[in-house]
């Protein structure tokens, strides 16, 4: 029996379109302006083509448009323009109705090969049952972080705060998805989104921000229950900030690295 999904994508008669009723359960906001996470309409964009194409996704980049709300439909588009013998160059247009919501352009394939390295290394950090949990300042309801466990391993997130990482930019986090939900690529796409919430903790400010995009490059999933996601926030000017992340399971496998550009948004 498969684990369950994170959203609830659904096939039509047209193998190139799928769509995704939208709850409060992949949303955010506050609840008189709830709507769709962005990690969310990339995540179902990647899970779109995967299963179009049958090959997994080697990378993939997200340009946000616009803002879809509960109740509403998001259709998602995929277009295949170039398919070779070990992988294919395709997009997603995500809209609802005639509204654009968000364009995914990614690759997807796999090369026969007995090469598997990687030089990027996991820090060292207290395992996430040793870790301090964190509220999202959003949190609680039936909205999106009810349904994703955080612990912090180090600086300010959720109301918890762990060592200092206003010195340097970086916010360590164990993340996991609740009741049973498998660690893919569409999961990872999700916690890849978690780059604004490390703007506050980088500035040292009651601050986040809005996504402009998001590109994530998958190297390896493998089994994990916990993902530790390494968060930098490489610079802020102009309002806004640019930030990545790397995506280790618990044995410190590489399985993905992200980047984004975000407006920044610094609170009362």
């Amino acid at each position: 029996m498969s684990a369950p999904q994170f959203f609830d994508l659904r096939a039509t008669h047209n193998p190139h379109r799928w769509y995704l009723p939208l709850t409060p359960a992949v949303c955010v906001g506050s609840r008189d302006n709830l709507f769709m996470f962005g990690g969310v309409g990339m995540a179902s964009a990647i899970t779109a083509l995967e299963r179009t194409c049958e090959r997994p996704v080697i990378w993939a980049t997200a340009q946000y448009l616009s803002y879809a709300r509960p109740p509403s439909v998001v259709d998602l588009d995929v277009w295949v323009p170039a398919a070779g013998k070990y992988n294919s160059q395709a997009r997603v247009i995500s809209h609802v109705g005639d509204k654009e919501i968000l364009t995914v352009n990614a690759a997807l394939g796999s090369r026969p090969s007995d090469i598997s390295r990687q030089w990027l290394t996991m820090p060292d950090v207290d395992a996430p049952e040793n870790c301090a949990p964190a509220d999202h300042w959003r949190g609680g309801g039936d909205d999106l972080h009810s349904r994703i466990e955080v612990r912090v391993a180090k600086g300010r997130y959720g109301g918890t705060d762990v060592g200092d990482g206003a010195e340097d930019g970086r916010l360590l986090l164990w993340i996991r998805p609740r009741d049973g939900v498998a660690i893919d690529a569409g999961m990872l796409a999700i916690m890849a989104d978690f780059i604004p919430g490390a703007v506050g903790n980088a500035l040292g400010l009651n601050a986040g921000g809005n996504s402009l995009d998001n590109t994530i490059r998958y190297r390896r999933i493998v089994g994990t229950e916990w993902v530790l996601c390494d968060i930098r926030i490489t610079g802020v000017h102009g309002g806004f900030g640019h930030g990545a992340m790397y995506l280790f399971a618990q044995d410190g496998e590489l399985m993905a690295t992200a980047s984004q550009s975000l407006i920044v948004r610094v609170r009362d």
